[in-house]
C-alpha cells in the first residue's frame, strides 16, 4: 500500500486504456456470469463447491478494481455527469425493468422498490454511494482500518436495503484498499513466485470448497444479513469472526487473482472493456430462459453434468455480451451523454496518470 497521491483539482480521460486491467475485467466478468447461472443449482454439492469457490472473491475482486479507478476523484464537473450517465441512468433502467419482468412471473415485489435494488442493480448502487464517498475515504488517516470496523459491525444491526447499504457497508473495505493500490504493487504482484504461491492458493482454496462447502450456508457469501438472523443465525462474536475471516480470505484470493491476470494485449483485453454490457444485460437472459423456458429446472436432474454445461453456457454467453455489435447497440441506453441535461464542462487543468482508466468503466469494467 501507499501514500494516497494529493487531491487533483481536476481531471481528464487518460489516452489510451490498460491491458492488464481490461483482462482483469474479462475474467472476473466470467465469473460473475458463472456464478449467477449456478444460483439455482446451490442445492446441489456439485455447483456449491462452484459457487461457494466463486463467491469467495469475485466481488472483492471486482470491487477493489473499480476502487482503484476511482482512486482519483474528487466529484468535478465531469466525473458528475459520469456518474449521472453511467451509473444513477443504468441502475434506473435496470432495476425497474428487472423489477417489472419479476413481477410479471412470480408476482413480486408487489410494488416496485426502485431505492432496494433486488438483484443486479445493488452494485450499481453500491458504486454510486462507494464513489461519493471517495473523498472522505482520502481523507481519514487510517480508512482501511476504518472501513474493517465499519463492515464488522454493519451485521450486528438492522439496516434497511436502501440502495444496497447493508453490502454496501459489508464489502466497503475491498473499495478502500483498491483506492490505496497503486500500479507498482500490481507490478510487483506478477513477480513468477508469487504467482506460482497464487496458483496453488486458488487451487487450495477450491478443494477445500469441494470439501466442506457442503457443510456451510452460502448466505454469509452475500454479505447482506444481520449475523442473528436466519439462515446465518450466529452471536455478535460469531457472526464478526465469520465475517473477519471472509474479508481475509476475499483479499487473498483477489490478489491471487490479481497476480495471475495477464500483462500483454490480447481478445480478452478488447472484449474486457465492454463488461459493462455484459453486466447489465446478462441477468435478463438468466431470467428469461428460467421463468419461460423452466431451464434449470429440466436439467436438474442430470446433477454434475448439468452444472458444467451451464458453466461452460454462461462463458460462452458472457463471451457473445461483450462483443462490439451489443455495446453499439445498448451504448445509448445504457451510456447516454445527457448533453441536453448538462452544462458544458470546462477545460481540465490536470490529467489523470496514465494507468488509471476512465470512470465511464467504472460500474463493471473496473462487479
Amino acid at each position: 500500500m501507499s501514500a494516497l497521491d494529493p487531491l487533483p483539482v481536476a481531471t481528464a480521460p487518460p489516452k489510451e486504456r490498460v491491458a492488464y486491467l481490461d483482462n482483469a475485467r474479462y475474467w472476473v466478468m466470467l465469473l460473475v456470469v458463472i456464478g449467477h447461472s449456478l444460483t439455482e443449482y446451490v442445492v446441489m454439492d456439485s455447483a456449491k463447491a462452484l459457487y461457494t469457490w466463486i463467491y469467495l472473491f469475485h466481488m472483492p475482486f471486482f470491487i477493489l478494481i473499480s476502487g482503484y479507478t476511482a482512486r482519483h476523484y474528487i466529484g468535478d464537473f465531469r466525473q458528475i455527469r459520469r456518474i449521472v450517465s453511467t451509473l444513477i441512468v443504468p441502475y434506473l433502467l435496470v432495476e425497474t425493468s428487472l423489477q417489472l419482468i419479476t413481477r410479471h412471473y412470480d408476482n413480486e415485489p408487489k410494488t416496485l422498490m426502485i431505492l432496494s435494488p433486488q438483484w443486479l442493480g445493488w452494485f450499481l448502487a453500491a458504486l454510486f454511494l462507494w464513489r461519493i464517498t471517495t473523498p472522505i475515504w482520502r481523507a481519514l488517516k487510517y480508512p482501511i482500518t476504518t472501513s474493517i470496523v465499519i463492515s464488522l459491525l454493519a451485521g450486528l444491526i438492522e439496516i434497511p436495503n436502501v440502495l444496497a447499504l447493508p453490502k454496501v457497508l459489508a464489502l466497503l473495505p475491498f473499495w478502500v484498499i483498491g483506492l490505496h493500490m497503486n500500479r507498482e504493487l500490481f507490478l510487483r504482484l506478477g513477480d513468477w513466485r508469487i504467482r506460482i504461491v497464487s496458483a496453488i492458493t486458488l487451487a487450495l482454496a477450491f478443494v477445500f470448497c469441494e470439501l466442506y462447502s457442503a457443510d456451510w450456508t452460502t448466505q454469509w457469501l452475500l454479505w447482506k444479513d444481520r449475523y442473528d438472523e436466519p439462515p446465518l443465525d450466529a452471536t455478535a462474536w460469531e457472526g464478526m469472526m465469520t465475517r473477519g475471516e471472509l474479508l481475509l480470505v476475499g483479499a487473498v484470493l483477489t490478489f491471487a487473482t490479481l497476480s495471475l491476470i495477464p500483462r500483454s494485449r490480447s481478445f480478452t483485453t478488447v472484449l474486457g472493456g465492454r463488461t459493462f454490457y455484459c453486466y447489465l444485460l446478462h441477468g435478463y437472459i438468466i431470467i428469461l430462459l428460467d421463468r419461460e423456458l423452466d431451464l434449470w429446472s429440466t436439467f436438474e436432474e442430470y446433477g454434475a453434468t448439468a452444472v458444467a454445461v451451464f458453466a461452460l453456457a454462461a462463458i460462452v454467453v458472457a463471451n457473445l455480451l461483450m462483443t462490439k455489435p451489443v455495446a453499439t447497440v445498448f451504448r445509448p441506453l445504457f451510456e447516454p451523454k445527457l448533453t441536453w441535461l448538462f452544462r458544458e464542462a470546462e477545460p481540465p487543468s490536470v490529467r489523470v496518470p496514465a494507468d488509471t482508466v476512465a470512470p465511464a468503466q467504472a460500474p463493471v469494467r473496473a462487479p
